[in-house]
């Protein structure tokens, strides 16, 4: 079986001239995902099949966490 991994990435979601949501995201310099739809959560899950798929090619990037005082 293989192994879970959460990857989290930042999203930007805007909605274009059109009225059509769009949402970006990069997985690496040169390697990023884009979806749209007609709400701001169509844009996200068709932008969430997409960085599925470019992980699958890809593969998951390294990750680092950083705790910081508040």
């Amino acid at each position: 079986m293989a192994e879970l991994r959460t990857v989290t990435v930042p999203v930007v979601v805007e909605r274009d001239e059109d009225g059509v949501w769009c949402a970006h995201a990069q997985l690496r310099p040169g390697a990023g995902a884009h979806g749209e739809g007609d709400t701001e959560e169509a844009a996200l899950d068709d932008l969430r099949e997409a960085f599925i798929g470019l992980i699958e090619e890809c593969g998951a990037p390294r990750q680092l966490s950083v705790t910081l005082p508040a």
